[in-house]
């Protein structure tokens, strides 16, 4: 592609091209934007085209090979996060001004925590849909690096991470603490032994799973009993791996209890093998005035 010379005014045209690009980029391409964007793949390709068209520049490859960005095209992103992150940085200070909710609230929220009995995020989200029914509510369901990344650089207002390691330039709110025990499959041969007949020595002796994220000091006293045979990035995976009949594993005890219901796992000593993370909503120390944010903190503290 012949390269413009260099990009001028940036109109309203850009900006919504610009959107719709940061969208196609975290979907992973056209097909699956569709949904988010609202549109036919075929007007996200020509949206697309003018946009490269625009800052003379390839964004992506699309074709049989799949979608993948150009290396222009991850500066191009980078570049647009920070200026749409902007951008909402002006229209939060501007909302201070009127004292009204509109703009966006991006929430960063490790998974398989809907399930909790608690739901102090929904009951608050609930009471700001309420109050500001302009507010764009956008949720993400990351791993906790990656949530805590997202609000050190501006892309996340808030999110809900595990209280384990605070970093200095965050601010975090306690919400809950959420237990989890260690489960088999009604396939593993641990699963018909009751308790009483059941030691260590014998869990020690399973194959087990390993979380591939942080655990709290207790949590990681308690893996350490066991013999890792298999990793998972997430509790989802571990679930996955506890299912097939082969490992066991810790899952929070909300998380496991459809299939704990449905005769599908059971806890393994739960008086000995059982832990409480505690939850935290995390927020960047010296961040900019934004409405929406505050008042989605003080319905969050009106909820304990």
């Amino acid at each position: 592609m012949n390269r413009k010379p260099a990009l001028g005014q940036v109109s309203d045209f850009d900006i919504r091209l610009l959107r719709l690009f940061r969208a196609v980029a975290e979907c992973g391409g056209f097909s699956a934007a569709e949904g988010v964007l609202g549109i036919s793949r075929s007007a996200i390709s020509l949206q697309m085209g003018d946009l490269e068209k625009r800052l003379g520049i390839r964004l992506c490859q699309r074709g049989r090979a799949g979608f993948a960005l150009t290396d222009e095209g991850r500066e191009v992103l980078r570049a647009s996060q920070t200026l749409l992150a902007a951008l909402e940085d002006f229209r939060s200070e501007v909302n201070l001004l009127h004292r009204q909710l509109r703009g966006e609230l991006n929430i960063g929220i490790i998974n398989n925590l809907v399930t909790l009995p608690k739901m102090r995020i929904t009951q608050a989200l609930r009471a700001l849909a309420k109050q500001g029914p302009d507010v764009r509510i956008n949720i993400g369901m990351m791993t906790p690096s990656d949530i805590e990344t997202g609000l050190m650089d501006g892309q996340l207002h808030a999110g809900v991470v595990p209280l384990i390691q605070p970093l200095s330039g965050l601010d975090y709110l306690p919400l809950y603490d959420e237990r989890s025990q260690l489960y088999c499959s009604r396939e593993h041969p641990l699963f018909s032994r009751p308790d009483d007949a059941l030691t260590e020595a014998d869990l020690a002796a399973a194959d087990a799973v390993a979380p591939g994220y942080r655990l709290p000091p207790q949590a990681q006293a308690l893996q350490q009993r066991l013999t890792p045979a298999a990793t998972a990035s997430d509790r989802e995976g571990i679930a996955f791996l506890i299912l097939s009949g082969r490992y066991i594993g810790y899952l929070p005890d909300h998380f496991a209890a459809g299939w704990v219901a449905q005769g599908m796992m059971r806890p393994l000593l739960p008086d000995v093998c059982s832990y409480d993370a505690p939850l935290a909503l995390a927020v960047r120390k010296g961040r900019r005035a934004n409405l929406v944010l505050e008042r989605f903190l003080q319905e969050l503290e009106r909820s304990a």
